[in-house]
């Protein structure tokens, strides 16, 4: 239900565009995050949106140069990242769900994107 895209090999202090297309679904009360897990560590939390009204959640680690946004025309959610950095370097995955709070929590997801490689180097 959810395409990830847009992950690629970047230098440092690059930047990449993420992004998460539904198909077969239509955003409406939807919550869509985006999560990433680096080789042998948990899958964590980086930013979500509010797909009605648009309010954002960051992660400390995304706060200044993440970008979570929406485009209502093609059911679709982007993450802009600026000024990389080799911690970056991840699996990032998005995902979906009805959720009031707990935003930050992947189990609150219903459905989930196959995830795209993001590599940075140093």
């Amino acid at each position: 239900q959810l395409q990830a895209s847009g992950g690629g090999l970047v230098r440092a202090e690059g930047s990449l565009r993420l992004s998460c297309a539904a198909s077969g679904r239509t955003f409406s009360d939807d919550v869509i995050g985006w999560f990433r897990q680096a080789p042998g560590k948990e899958r964590e939390f980086v930013v979500a949106i509010r797909w009605s009204g648009g309010s954002t959640y960051y992660a400390d680690s995304a706060k200044g140069r993440f970008t979570i946004s929406r485009d209502s025309a093609k059911n679709t959610v982007y993450l802009q990242m600026n000024s990389l950095k080799p911690e970056d370097t991840a699996v990032y995955y998005c995902a979906g769900g009805m959720m009031d709070y707990g935003l930050d929590n992947r189990n609150n997801y219903n459905y989930w994107g196959q995830g795209t490689l993001v590599t940075v180097s140093s």
